[in-house]
């Protein structure tokens, strides 16, 4: 379990009269730092809101994919570690108490004739809204595998793809697997907190930033060009070698290894979404200026979001400029009377 998770009450609103399950104003799909921050806008807006994520606890790719790193492009932060942002976002987001549903995936959304909207969850669950922001990241997504021997086997204990306790890693001999700024930064990370670490990429440019790859070349870290992991071996007690060869001459090597960190991305599922009529290109919504999707009453914000009139940033900052753009014009839709300028929060009262 991460370290910062605490769940919030898991709770359904029911109308006391009919015994069906309330309508909210606004869900949001996705407790990721952009949906996190739309929750607190939408509760500011005095919004009754409901949050669904697909993981068991918010955060989404800081948390899966980074939680021990520093983050260095929020504002008023110079900078702040993953786990304390998403602990930041969390309890700004549950100020005004919103209905937080964990470990559900949206797998259908409708259009009701009465400008409701039904979402439908993989458990089958229902919930009712009158509009949705879909702030789900890259997607449901799970780590890219290498499909070598033993990894299956070791996986979760010895084998990971994405670091939740930097600790653990502590003396170790590591092996990082992969060539772009999750493999990097974490090599470099790691440098002096392991025992030693080692980095094995299939190619000799990288997909991480100039800075960071320049650091790694000149640092203390074992970096293994054109090499390929081919096994893993070990016992009971864990991993204990890795089988590495190079993919020009053929020749393999084998290493002393406690843990292999495996940084070669995730695949997103964003594919059901087209089912729900929503208009996609390269697996992100279109949006327009509003963040409007083609679908009446939902919105898209965050990396899953393509506005179609200006360039498509995948930044948290950007993110959670969208959520705000997105909430007020949502508050608006369905509250014709009130105006999609909130006011600035200096002069609101946060209860």
């Amino acid at each position: 379990m991460n370290p910062f998770y605490r769940p919030h009450a898991f709770s359904y609103h029911m109308s006391e009269e009919s015994g069906k399950q309330d309508v909210f104003d606004i869900t949001i799909i996705g407790a990721g730092p952009t949906g996190l921050f739309a929750t607190f806008y939408a509760g500011m807006r005095r919004m009754k809101t409901k949050l669904i994520e697909t993981l068991p606890q918010p955060g989404g790719q800081a948390a899966v994919l980074y939680p021990e790193k520093f983050v260095y492009d929020t504002p008023g932060h110079p900078r702040i570690k993953a786990t304390e942002l998403v602990n930041n976002l969390r309890e700004q987001a549950m100020r005004f108490q919103p209905t937080v549903v964990y470990s559900e995936r949206i797998i259908n959304l409708e259009l009701l004739p009465n400008n409701t909207i039904k979402l439908t969850s993989d458990n089958g669950n229902t919930h009712y809204t009158r509009t949705v922001i879909i702030a789900a990241g890259i997607g449901a997504f799970s780590p890219e595998r290498l499909g070598v021997p033993g990894e299956k086997e070791f996986e979760g204990h010895g084998v990971y793809y994405s670091i939740q306790n930097e600790a653990e890693l502590r003396d170790k001999n590591v092996l990082i697997v992969g060539g772009g700024d999750t493999a990097v930064d974490w090599a470099l990370h790691l440098e002096h907190f392991a025992k030693n670490v080692t980095l094995i990429h299939r190619r000799d440019t990288f997909r991480a930033h100039e800075s960071s790859v320049s650091n790694l070349l000149t640092s203390t870290i074992r970096v293994k060009l054109f090499k390929e992991l081919k096994e893993i071996l070990g016992d009971e007690h864990g991993v204990k070698q890795a089988v590495i060869q190079d993919n020009r001459t053929q020749e393999k090597e084998t290493l002393n290894i406690d843990t292999i960190l495996i940084f070669i991305g995730f695949k997103a599922f964003v594919e059901n979404m087209k089912a729900w009529g929503l208009n996609i290109e390269n697996r992100a919504i279109l949006v327009n200026h509003k963040m409007e999707s083609n679908l009446k009453g939902v919105y898209a914000i965050g990396d899953i979001a393509q506005p179609t009139d200006v360039a498509k940033l995948n930044l948290i900052v950007t993110g959670w400029g969208q959520a705000a753009v997105a909430v007020n014009y949502a508050k608006n839709y369905v509250d014709s009377k009130a105006s999609v300028f909130p006011g600035h929060s200096s002069d609101i009262s946060a209860h």
